[in-house]
């Protein structure tokens, strides 16, 4: 039965947020194919302004759907506890982060997002460990020390990556994603433009560590935690 809900749970989020994706999607098209392309009294908003919005609701479309085709190309399934905390990420970042404005509405709502990317790129990287290995488990031949640094490393390198997107993002199409300027435009210079993007790093490595740490704990002392946060892949049933 507890199954069964947790089931019901995962789909009835994963719906909710990928219709929440679409709908962003075709709104901020059409708001954005009625804008001015520069500014005009009476539109709060340029063309320009709405880059960003579009790009990220077409890649939360594709991150949605992105679980289900690993399933069934590789047979990789996500445990529906993470698979929740993914799709609630998504709708954050994306669309009460881009499109609803809470980057600049909520304070540190993008350093919250930040830590918790990185717990969550953490808790990959114990799993990219057990896909390497080609096991199930966090193999017992490696030190838990090992395995918790390993995590860690994959954790701020892919936030690193993510930083690098970021700054040629904005670089070629002209968009704000390191928000080195304010809601009404104004550039952010010296230091406070390089505040975002080090926040961002600083705290990943945060929420990477924690992670790790409880990672070392739970393998160490074997608790079993890192167990129900690792994808697996289905095997294939042999004829």
């Amino acid at each position: 039965m507890k199954t069964k809900r947790k089931g019901s749970a995962r789909q009835v989020v994963s719906l909710v947020v990928f219709i929440t994706m679409v709908v962003s999607t075709v709104v901020v098209a059409v708001a954005m194919a009625l804008a001015p392309a520069v500014p005009t009294e009476g539109y709060a908003r340029i063309k320009s302004d709405y880059v960003l919005m579009l790009l990220q609701s077409v890649l939360g479309i594709f991150a949605m759907l992105l679980p289900r085709w690993l399933y069934r190309k590789w047979g990789v399934e996500i445990p529906s506890f993470m698979m929740v905390l993914y799709a609630a990420f998504l709708y954050c970042s994306i669309y009460l982060g881009e499109v609803r404005g809470f980057y600049f509405l909520i304070p540190y709502w993008d350093t919250i997002l930040h830590t918790f990317s990185g717990i969550a790129l953490g808790a990959l990287g114990f799993s990219v460990l057990t896909f390497l290995n080609k096991t199930d488990r966090v193999p017992f031949n490696l030190s838990p020390a090992f395995v918790a640094v390993f995590a860690f490393c994959f954790a701020v390198a892919v936030d690193v990556v993510w930083e690098i997107y970021e700054f040629a993002a904005d670089g070629l199409l002209t968009m704000n994603m390191q928000k080195h300027s304010l809601a009404n435009g104004q550039a952010l210079v010296g230091r406070a433009a390089l505040s975002d993007t080090m926040t961002d790093l600083i705290v990943d490595s945060i929420g990477a560590a924690v992670i790790s740490l409880i990672g070392y704990v739970s393998l160490k002392f074997k608790k079993g935690w890192v167990e129900k946060l690792l994808l697996r892949v289905q095997k294939k049933k042999e004829d």
